[in-house]
C-alpha cells in the first residue's frame, strides 16, 4: 500500500454547482463525464496519482461534520482562499501555519462539504 487513500468523492446536490467551484478555486479544470452512469467531475492528478471526483450520488448528502478530505493547494494556498467566497463558498478555518508540514486551511464548498487544503512547506 503506497498511498492512505486512492479515491475520494465529494458529494454534491448541485452538479454543476459544485464543479463549477472547484474549476474556480483551483484555477484548473475538472472533466466532466460518467462513471457507472453517476455524473463526476474528475480532479486533475498525474496518471498514477491519488485522486477523486465530485459526484452526484442520490445517497450521498454533504456535510460539515464527517471525514475531511485535504486538496493540493501547490504553493497558491492564499490565492485559492482568495477565491473561495466569490464562487459561493467560505473560509472557516483560514490559513494556518504548521510548520514543518507547511500550511493548511478549511472551507465549506457550494454543496455544504468540509474541505480541507493544503500546502506544502517552501523548500
Amino acid at each position: 500500500m503506497n498511498n492512505a487513500i486512492n479515491w475520494f468523492e465529494i458529494p454534491a446536490v448541485n452538479f454543476d454547482r459544485a464543479v463549477t467551484f472547484y474549476d474556480t478555486i483551483l484555477g484548473k479544470s475538472l472533466r466532466r463525464g460518467a462513471f457507472n452512469e453517476i455524473p463526476h467531475g474528475f480532479f486533475p492528478a498525474d496518471e498514477q496519482a491519488v485522486s477523486g471526483a465530485v459526484v452526484l450520488v442520490p445517497d450521498y448528502q454533504p456535510g460539515e461534520n464527517g471525514a475531511v478530505i485535504y486538496l493540493n493547494a501547490g504553493f497558491d494556498l492564499d490565492g485559492i482562499l482568495s477565491r473561495v467566497e466569490a464562487a459561493g463558498g467560505k473560509v472557516v478555518m483560514p490559513k494556518l501555519d504548521i510548520t514543518p508540514q507547511g500550511y493548511m486551511a478549511h472551507i465549506v464548498d457550494t454543496e455544504g462539504n468540509r474541505v480541507g487544503l493544503h500546502q506544502p512547506p517552501m523548500a
